[in-house]
């Protein structure tokens, strides 16, 4: 629902620049967003009461992927707290070898990020595996965390993670849809990531003796095996492909069971937890699960109220003429509007909460599918999304321990990986598939 307040761009422009140098000077992303609404909407033109119309509204919007993003912290909690994110990891870096090192710790990061693990949690996770290959192969920090982000992004755009089920949610899709959309640009995105960091892997910062001397002392003997390890997200995958696949072959009892991510990823979840042989600890998994997604929570409030600033404004229209007058095609106002809201906030849930939220409906007006646009929009999302002003950039940089000046060095192959899944959605479901 869109609040009949009438806001103008400046005050929507105004508003979004506030909460970005707040961010900037570390305030908290969601006092920060709320406090750029609020002054966005005075700056726009409103009195008190509209300013706080158009942050419930806006706040209102996102309560379905709240819940839905609540619900994921069962599996999440699951999957990260129960060591099976870390056992697929190990097996696949140790399957492929210090030959194939990069593809294998791309792979392995894309995989666990694909399966519903936050993207800095895998790379967290895969990270002291990155360092310890480093060492004995002396590939550098920058191109293994190439490969690390590069497969993570890759992994985010096929996963039920919160950008995932907000890129659903705003253009009223199923999650399954939007993964199986981003199938192929991923494809392209782990292939380019490899490339990438096997050119680059002796240039740079190595990891010295003491640094795998450290790594060694961490205790990983309670980790389940392979096998266990697999049903949680098996059964996420399965469940989440059954009406997708049902399409395909004509059976219609199948294609019209459509069971929401809501119910399926805590019960794959719990499932996962009896399988594992923790059925005492499915509470402590729920309550780890919650805790990692309150963070995101509270941020996609506050995109949610400056989502409302900028849908009460006419900010989006003013956008959609520029790109008219630019001779530029409307497909490209998804991807475009994935690419800014992501770069301004630095993240990826967010800025695709921001463009759905406030440009869908522009974008579906260009006469683009819902499909294409959540896909293309999600793939621009992750072109300019690890800029310093963000977590992501300092959790990774603390995860291999590297200096600023290297983790700087990163940023333009993270941009480079996710430009080519955005070029890849853009060709397919702009063009090809149209």
């Amino acid at each position: 629902m869109t609040t009949p307040i009438d806001i103008s761009w400046i005050g929507a422009l105004s508003g979004l620049a506030l909460a970005i140098i707040l961010i900037l000077f570390r305030l908290a992303p969601t006092y920060s967003l709320i406090l750029g609404a609020i002054a966005g909407a005075f700056i726009g033109g409103a009195n008190f009461a509209d300013a706080v119309s158009i942050l419930v509204t806006g706040t209102q919007s996102v309560q379905g992927t709240i819940i839905r993003i609540i619900a994921a912290g069962v599996f999440a909690g699951v999957m990260m707290e129960s060591g099976s994110a870390e056992t697929i990891a190990k097996v696949i870096v140790d399957k492929l070898g210090g030959t194939k090192a990069m593809l294998s710790l791309a792979l392995a990061t894309m995989i666990i990020t694909a399966v519903g693990v936050f993207i800095p949690v895998a790379v967290l996770i895969v990270a002291p595996i990155a360092l310890s290959v480093g060492n004995k192969m002396g590939y550098s920090k920058v191109a293994m965390l190439v490969a690390l982000s590069g497969g993570g992004k890759a992994g985010n755009i096929i996963s039920p993670n919160p950008n995932t089920i907000a890129a659903a949610g705003g253009f009223k899709l199923d999650v399954n849809q939007v993964m199986i959309g981003g199938l192929v640009p991923a494809i392209f995105g782990v292939v380019v990531t490899v490339i990438l960091a096997s050119i680059i892997k002796y240039k740079g910062t190595k990891v010295t003796d003491a640094e795998a001397a450290e790594l060694e002392k961490a205790n990983t003997t309670n980790l389940p095996v392979l096998s266990k390890a697999l049903v949680t997200p098996v059964i996420a995958i399965v469940l989440l492909m059954i009406s997708p696949i049902g399409s395909m072959i004509g059976m219609d009892a199948l294609a019209k069971l459509k069971i929401d991510s809501l119910f399926i990823l805590p019960f794959a979840g719990v499932i996962g937890s009896l399988a594992l042989g923790k059925r005492k600890q499915i509470l402590d998994y729920c309550t780890a699960g919650l805790n990692r997604m309150t963070p995101t929570i509270l941020i996609i409030i506050g995109a949610g109220a400056i989502g409302g600033l900028i849908s009460a404004s006419d900010l989006p229209e003013q956008v959609v003429a520029l790109v008219e007058s630019s001779g530029i095609s409307g497909t490209f106002l998804a991807p475009i509007a994935g690419i800014l809201m992501a770069a301004a906030t630095a993240s990826t849930s967010t800025g695709v909460i921001l463009a759905t939220g406030s440009f869908s409906d522009a974008i579906l007006n260009t006469g683009v599918a819902p499909l294409a646009a959540a896909v293309m929009t999600h793939a621009g999302a992750t072109v300019i999304d690890h800029l310093p002003h963000g977590t992501y950039f300092h959790v990774t940089r603390n995860a291999m321990n590297m200096s600023m000046k290297d983790r700087m060095k990163v940023v333009g192959f993270e941009s480079i990986v996710g430009l080519t899944m955005t070029i890849v959605a853009v060709v397919m479901f702009g063009f090809i598939l149209k």
